[in-house]
């Protein structure tokens, strides 16, 4: 058992960094598991390239894993990472910028060939030359040390060895921070069961890493987070892709439907496909497609036969979808379409971040074809979106679009896992009988007879008796469904489908604000994944004494019908998006309150000191405030 000091620390931020093919995103994972295990609260960022294998020890091939933990609540991955993992000279070039003086640096030294160190323009090497004395360096030959520990698999060869490092790093990792390693086992045992030599070897990396860390004179003191107060119940970490999925399999059993996934394949949506495949045994279908428009069209029909049907996508994606929402526009059928946002246009950074969807969902399809639009804050909250997506549709037949995104689809936090007492009824009622009389008094089923209050048809499962009506594009009579090209039916059935989407606002809560002295000047409205950021960066703010107030849309179409008050009782409204301003235009049309856009559209999540800075600037600008205190919030 180690006998070195023992350091007490209530926050952590590391960063895993190395070529897209040294199991840095594996690596991250499993880190993040052991430190979920443990109670702590906690926030990740993976950040990889879109090729598949780009090319070694360049910095475009540089993938990374970030993840924040703290013995308190944790609202983002962290600014700049207290300790960077750099597994060659790329990983450390394209990260050390992000690191405060001060960090800790844990290199590779195995990787810092003169070949590699030219490839991303390095002269001299800086584990060498002093441009690193401001940072704690540990320089590790953990690829010759992996092969060393090793040594006795002479089954494997030296590539089979030198794959292990990453295992070693995180033994090192988990021995620096006291993290239990069994579930890292359990995991490894089950990846390689058919290869007991690959796992072996595996585990002897784990172990020689934790060893390392204990025996080396080269780390004197390990660390320990302490758990984070937590509502009781059970627990799980999250991705917002998996909790997207269970989110839309547990709306299913609560509206007692089957539920279909017709699918393509698209970053950073994909993974939601792949964990609904794996849920057969709950009612799910899913269907991977040939293309975008199939799988939407697949989606719909499956709603027409009574399923609910689900596609998801991306920006790409959702362009090609664009008509067959408008179909379900028009059928007025539930369909829920998830789109996981990434960057563009085109194809633009398929596995990077961005909010640049917000306009196209609400807008981008012909002729007036509204629908709901909802939009998830964190990784665990896509679980409760999912649910909220599937009430909407299924009660007002409509299509609802998801706006999640890379950074919440990827990134993963502790997760408690909800009572089924805790989710809404979402019962469906379908009709089966007639629902209308004829002028002669005989029975008859009107397919566009509203619900008084939902204005939603009702939903008929093709075959049931009596009950037969015409489906198509063209525009449907009011109350008949039959083909209409009357200009007064058309005028009145397009305001009908917007009555529906704008009644929508009457079930959903009103617009939250976090003011806690109530005389805050200064709101900071949020949407989507910036949620985290901005509160951090509200924390940060007010810690400087700046009097400002959070408030965050979940729901972009319909807005809470209490939006456009909140927004008028402040002095200034600040709106941060990763785009160029796509909600601030929104709510300047809407509700005609100068609102200040601050974007960027970097691929990356805003930072919190990005956001206090802002938050700081405009209390400045607002406020006649001596130059000391000036100097203070700065």
């Amino acid at each position: 058992m180690s006998t070195k000091l023992v350091q007490k620390l209530d926050r952590v931020v590391i960063r895993f960094a190395g070529d897209s093919g040294d199991g840095m995103q594996l690596t991250g994972d499993r880190f993040t598991s052991q430190t979920a295990l443990l109670g702590n609260d906690l926030s990740t960022l993976p950040n990889f390239p879109a090729e598949i294998r780009a090319p070694q020890g360049t910095l475009p091939g540089v993938s990374s894993f970030q993840l924040h933990f703290a013995d308190h609540h944790v609202l983002t991955p962290g600014d700049r990472p207290d300790v960077l993992v750099a597994m060659n000279p790329a990983a450390l070039k394209a990260n050390l910028r992000d690191l405060p003086r001060g960090a800790t640096i844990i290199a590779n030294t195995d990787e810092f060939t003169k070949r590699n160190l030219t490839k991303v323009g390095y002269t001299t090497n800086p584990l060498e030359d002093g441009s690193l004395e401001s940072y704690h360096v540990h320089a590790v030959g953990l690829t010759s040390i992996t092969v060393e520990a090793l040594a006795s698999f002479t089954d494997l060869t030296r590539k089979e060895k030198e794959r292990a490092k990453n295992m070693f790093a995180l033994g090192l990792l988990s021995w620096l921070y006291t993290r239990p390693m069994e579930g890292t086992e359990a995991f490894l045992k089950a990846k390689f069961a058919i290869r007991p030599d690959i796992l072996e070897a595996n585990l002897a990396a784990l172990h020689a890493g934790f060893h390392y860390g204990e025996t080396t004179e080269d780390f004197a003191v390990s660390y320990e987070v302490a758990p984070a107060p937590m509502e009781s119940g059970s627990y799980r970490n999250v991705t917002g892709n998996v909790a997207l999925s269970l989110g839309l399999v547990a709306a299913a059993h609560r509206a007692d439907l089957p539920l279909f996934l017709g699918s393509y394949p698209i970053t950073p949506a994909s993974d939601i496909l792949h964990t609904l495949a794996g849920l057969k045994r709950y009612g799910v279908a899913t269907m991977q497609a040939e293309d975008e428009i199939a799988g939407v069209g697949a989606a719909l029909g499956a709603s027409f036969g009574g399923a609910l049907g689900v596609t998801t996508t991306s920006g790409p994606g959702l362009a090609l979808k664009a008509e067959t929402i408008g179909l379900a526009v028009s059928l007025e059928l539930p369909l829920v379409v998830c789109d996981i946002q990434r960057g563009g246009p085109s194809t633009g950074l398929p596995t990077k971040t961005e909010q640049a969807d917000l306009l196209q969902a609400l807008f981008g399809r012909n002729g007036e074809s509204p629908v709901a639009v909802v939009a998830p804050a964190t990784p665990a909250d896509c679980f409760d979106m999912a649910v909220e997506a599937v009430r909407i549709a299924t009660a007002y037949r409509t299509p609802v679009i998801i706006l999640s995104d890379g950074y919440l689809a990827n990134g993963s936090e502790p997760w408690r896992l909800p009572r089924t007492s805790e989710l809404p009824d979402l019962t469906v009622e379908f009709p089966t009988e007639p629902n209308d009389v004829t002028a002669d008094g005989e029975p008859v089923f009107h397919p566009y007879k509203r619900d008084p209050q939902t204005l939603a048809r009702p939903w008929a499962i093709p075959g049931t008796p009596g009950l037969e009506h015409r489906i198509g594009g063209i525009e449907k009579a009011d109350v008949t469904g039959n083909i209409s090209y009357d200009p007064d039916n058309h005028d009145r059935m397009v305001r009908l489908r917007q009555a529906k989407i704008d009644g929508i606002a009457d079930t959903i809560p009103p617009l939250a604000v976090d003011d806690p002295t109530g005389d805050a000047e200064i709101l900071v409205l949020g949407w989507g994944s910036t949620f985290g950021p901005v509160a951090a960066g509200v924390r940060l703010a007010r810690a400087m004494g700046a009097p400002v107030a959070q408030a965050h849309l979940r729901h972009l179409n319909p807005f809470p019908v209490n939006t456009g008050e909140v927004l008028r009782r402040y002095r200034r409204v600040i709106v941060p998006e990763m785009n160029l301003g796509q909600l601030a235009m929104l709510l300047r049309a809407k509700y005609l309150v100068d609102v200040q856009s601050h974007t960027a559209v970097r691929g990356l999540p805003f930072q919190a000191s990005e956001i206090a800075d802002v938050i700081n600037d405009a209390w400045q600008a607002s406020s006649p405030l001596p130059e000391s205190m000036k100097e203070m919030a700065k």
